[in-house]
């Protein structure tokens, strides 16, 4: 199917609504678990693995379908990935029990696993180096408008017409991407890799990666990103029902006023960051981010005061989330960028579940204000990595040879003139 080159605003709108949708349906599960346990009769103690159980799908999935990506093309990644998810969510309306729920969510998991670090991987494809902050920061907007306006109206749907309504919404809203993706979005071209995937290349591929010191220190930064985010909110709700009063619905509120931080400040940073570079943004972040993590029990007293500080510690995640995706689109050539998406979400993943299972026994022997400040250290740990091992492309630059050269702060072979400008 010949499709002709789409406008970049449409582009970022199918992606868009790609990382809404899919962010959405992961961010659900939480609210709804008690009403999924009660129309289940599933116990609280097993609840959680219908959690884990997509988180641990996604990881696996995620570095199986890396090499495939670079190997078919993004476009049919993209396609594969939203038609599985449309059917798995789907899915979700025959849920009788625990089994049948968690065989769903294992099958949403593989879904997200094919499509992580897919949207990424297209903009670094088909946008040139200086827009791609611009692309990233709107698209990955994605899963603070779910925050904002999925999971409260998923909420209020699961609570008066049960809980497999939501997930019935979401199939609808991501069969809507795979069509837009059918008829609008193009096979960038960029250089694919020609050989074979097997397992034993696919290994090889990634420990090659691994080897070299940009791309170790990206995965490092990477993990210990999720690191941190992971240890900082998973017990802030606890925290702040236990020791500030909050109620239940003060906490949705709060998550409601993080999302709208993320949608003002993520695209702003992601354009910012095409004129002045990536690194100086992603540092000063992680500084910024380290320092009110750290001082989070000290600084909010009341509920009142949890409102504006939550929205800081929004804002400066939002400030590095695009700059940070933009800067790793251009450490490979055109035909390893979905192989090192892959992994650096699937690390992700890991750091996300090692927080969370950490932050527990830290939060139990120590109280959250330890547990805040470790979340700091590796916030300013990430920071410190991406300012000090990782180069900052020449924007300058038409990309045009395979290999990117490190020494030189170039971004050859990063993505080039795939696609259009977007608009200025």
């Amino acid at each position: 199917m010949k499709i002709s080159r789409p406008h970049p605003f449409l582009v970022v709108f199918a992606l868009w609504l790609l990382v809404f949708a899919a962010s959405s349906q992961i961010m659900i599960i939480a609210p709804i678990l008690p009403l999924v346990g009660d129309e289940l009769g599933i116990r609280e103690a097993v609840l959680g693995t219908l959690v884990s159980a997509y988180s641990i799908m996604v990881g696996i999935f995620a570095v199986i379908s890396g090499p495939f990506s670079d190997r078919v093309g993004r476009r049919t990644i993209l396609l594969a990935g939203t038609g599985l998810m449309t059917l798995a969510l789907a899915a979700h309306g025959l849920v009788v029990g625990y089994l049948s729920f968690i065989l769903v969510r294992v099958l949403a998991g593989v879904a997200g696993g094919i499509l992580s670090g897919a949207a990424v991987s297209y903009i670094g494809d088909y946008f040139p180096y200086r827009r791609r902050g611009w692309a990233t920061g709107w698209v990955m907007s994605g899963a603070a408008f779910g925050q904002i306006i999925g999971i409260p109206l998923g909420v209020v749907l699961a609570g008066a017409l049960g809980f497999r309504v939501p997930f019935l919404l979401f199939a609808g809203v991501m069969a809507m991407t795979f069509v837009l993706i059918f008829l609008t979005l193009p096979q960038p071209d960029v250089e694919r890799t020609a050989e074979r995937v097997t397992f034993g290349r696919a290994v090889a591929g990634y420990r090659d990666m691994l080897g070299q010191k940009e791309i170790a220190a990206a995965a490092a930064a990477f993990f210990l990103m999720f690191l941190g985010v992971s240890l900082y909110v998973v017990y802030l709700p606890t925290w702040l029902e236990r020791e500030v009063g909050a109620t239940a619905n003060q906490i949705a509120l709060l998550f409601l006023v993080g999302g709208i931080a993320n949608v003002l400040v993520g695209p702003q940073a992601g354009r910012i960051s095409d004129r002045v570079g990536r690194r100086g943004i992603i540092l000063t972040s992680c500084v910024g981010l380290s320092v009110v993590m750290a001082l989070t029990t000290v600084v909010v007293g009341s509920v009142t005061a949890a409102f504006p500080y939550f929205f800081l510690v929004m804002a400066l995640v939002a400030l590095r989330i695009g700059p940070f995706s933009a800067l790793l689109t251009a450490l490979v050539p055109d035909h390893r960028r979905g192989s090192l998406m892959s992994l650096t979400v699937a690390l992700g993943q890991v750091g996300f579940a090692v927080g969370g299972t950490v932050s527990g026994f830290i939060y139990a022997g120590a109280g959250y204000g330890t547990t805040a400040v470790m979340a700091g250290a590796c916030v300013l740990g990430m920071g410190l990595m991406v300012w000090f091992l990782l180069p900052e492309p020449s924007f300058g630059t038409a990309p045009t040879a395979t290999s990117v050269s490190v020494a030189e702060g170039t971004a050859s072979g990063a993505g080039g003139l795939a696609g259009p400008e977007a608009p200025k």
